[in-house]
C-alpha cells in the first residue's frame, strides 16, 4: 500500500521514523512518501519536504511567514494527489496538517492521526474537525483516552514510542563511566542544557540557562545542540561561557548527565525516561505569552507532569524563570540534593503509566490491518 506522511518538526521526525520502519515491517509492499526530517529519510521513506522549512513555531512566527505557509499547504495537496496514497497519516503539527486533512478527506483519501495534537491543551474545539476528517486517531499518552472519550471519540492507548527508542539507544551506549570519552568531553560532572530545536525558542531561553554556569564551578554545562540551528547562533549566545554544544547527542548527554535544564515539550520526557532530574524552562515573546496564556487549558505545559497529573518536575516560565530560581531548583536535584531521590523514584512510577515498550509495532500494524478493511 501507499502511505503519505506528514510531520512538521523533529519530534515528528524521530516518531515518524519508527513508525517507517514498522510500517515497512507490516507492509512488505508499502510505498512511503513523506513530509519530514533526517530520521524518516534514513528509515526508508521518500522524503519530499523537510521539516525545518516547516517549523513556524508561534503565533508572530507563523503571521510572519503566512506566505510561506500557503506555499506548503498548496505544494503538499498537489504532491498527495499525484501520489495517489491509500492514507494520509499526520503526525501532531495541528495548524498545517488539519488543513491538509480537511482537503483530502474530501477529495476521498483515508485519514490517519499518529501523535494526537495537543487538543486537550488549547484550541478544543479543533476536535470537531478531528471528528469530521480524520477516520482514526492513534494515541500515545494514557490521558487522552479519556479526552477523546467525552467528545464522543473512541481511541486505544497503546503505549508511548519515546519508550522503544530510549531503550533501543541506550543498549548501544558505552557505560556511563565511557560517556564522557564517548562525547569527547572533560571526565567531569555534567549538567545539560536542552534549549530547544527552534531559534526563537533558544533566543529567549539559553541565555537565562546560561546565568547559573558560574554557580556551579565544579560541572561542566554541554547544551545539547540541534543540527538545523546553525552554530553561530549558539555560539554568539554563550560568548565566553564555558559551555559546550555536541549536536544531534541529545539521549548521549541526557544519559551522561546529572541533571538537566529542558525546554517543556518532548524533550521532557526524554528526560525522564533516562532517569536525568530536571527543570522545565519557558521563556517567549511578550505577545505570544499574552495570547499562551489566554488560551492554554492545562495546569503544566512538561509532559512529565501531565501524565503523572502532578507537579513531579519543577516549571519555571516567563518571570518565574529567573537565576535565582533555577539555582535553587538545580542545587536541590543535584547528588546529595533534597529533591533527588523522590524525583527519581517519580519517574519510575512515570515509566509504569506509559506501558510497555512496542508501541510503535503495534501501532503500525493495526494501521496495515484497519486498511486491509
Amino acid at each position: 500500500m501507499k502511505y503519505f506522511i506528514i510531520a512538521g518538526e523533529q519530534s515528528g521526525d524521530l516518531h515518524g521514523s519508527n513508525l517507517v520502519r514498522e510500517l515497512f515491517v507490516a507492509d512488505k509492499n508499502a510505498e512511503i512518501f513523506c513530509w519530514g526530517g533526517d530520521l524518516m529519510e534514513a528509515a526508508g521513506a521518500t522524503l519530499l519536504v523537510h521539516y525545518r522549512k516547516l517549523a513556524f513555531m508561534g503565533f508572530v512566527a507563523v503571521i510572519k511567514n503566512l506566505g510561506a505557509i500557503s506555499k506548503n499547504l498548496r505544494l503538499c495537496k498537489t504532491q498527495i494527489n499525484d501520489f495517489k496514497p491509500d492514507v494520509v497519516i499526520f503526525i501532531d503539527y495541528p495548524g498545517f496538517n488539519l488543513r491538509i486533512a480537511e482537503y483530502v478527506k474530501k477529495a476521498g483519501y483515508r485519514t490517519f492521526y499518529y501523535i494526537s495534537p495537543k487538543l486537550w491543551a488549547w484550541n478544543e474545539r479543533r476536535v470537531i474537525k478531528i471528528k469530521k476528517y480524520i477516520d482514526r486517531m492513534f494515541i500515545i499518552f494514557p490521558f487522552e483516552v479519556d479526552f477523546y472519550k467525552k467528545h464522543g471519540i473512541t481511541v486505544e492507548y497503546q503505549g508511548n514510542p519515546l519508550m522503544d527508542e530510549t531503550e533501543k539507544r541506550i543498549l548501544k551506549f558505552p557505560s556511563k563511566d565511557n560517556m564522557y570519552a564517548y562525547l569527547g568531553i572533560e571526565n567531569k560532572p555534567l549538567i545539560a542544557f536542552l534549549a530547544g530545536s527552534r531559534r526563537h525558542e533558544i533566543e529567549f531561553i539559553l541565555p537565562e540557562m546560561l546565568k547559573i554556569v558560574k554557580h556551579f564551578p565544579g560541572y561542566q554545562f554541554v547544551i545539547a545542540g540541534v543540527k538545523n540551528i546553525p552554530d553561530e547562533l549558539y555560539y554568539k549566545i554563550i560568548g565566553n561561557e564555558p559551555v559546550s554544544v555536541i549536536k544531534e547527542k541529545t539521549y548521549e548527554i541526557l544519559y551522561a548527565a546529572e541533571a538537566a535544564l529542558v525546554t517543556s515539550g518532548t524533550a521532557t520526557l526524554e528526560a525522564a525516561l533516562h532517569g536525568t532530574p530536571q527543570v522545565v524552562c519557558y521563556k517567549a515573546d511578550f505577545f505570544s505569552m499574552v495570547i499562551a496564556w489566554m488560551v492554554v487549558k492545562v495546569k503544566y505545559i512538561s509532559l512529565v507532569n501531565l501524565i503523572m497529573g502532578s507537579e513531579v518536575v519543577k516549571e519555571l516560565v516567563q518571570y518565574d524563570l529567573t537565576e535565582k530560581a533555577l539555582l535553587r531548583e538545580l542545587e536541590s536535584l543535584l547528588r546529595g540534593g533534597s529533591k533527588r531521590e523522590k524525583l527519581l523514584s517519580d519517574y519510575k512510577l512515570l515509566k509504569n503509566k506509559l506501558g510497555s515498550v512496542g508501541a510503535s509495532g503495534r501501532i503500525a500494524r493495526q494501521m496495515v490491518l484497519e486498511l486491509q478493511k
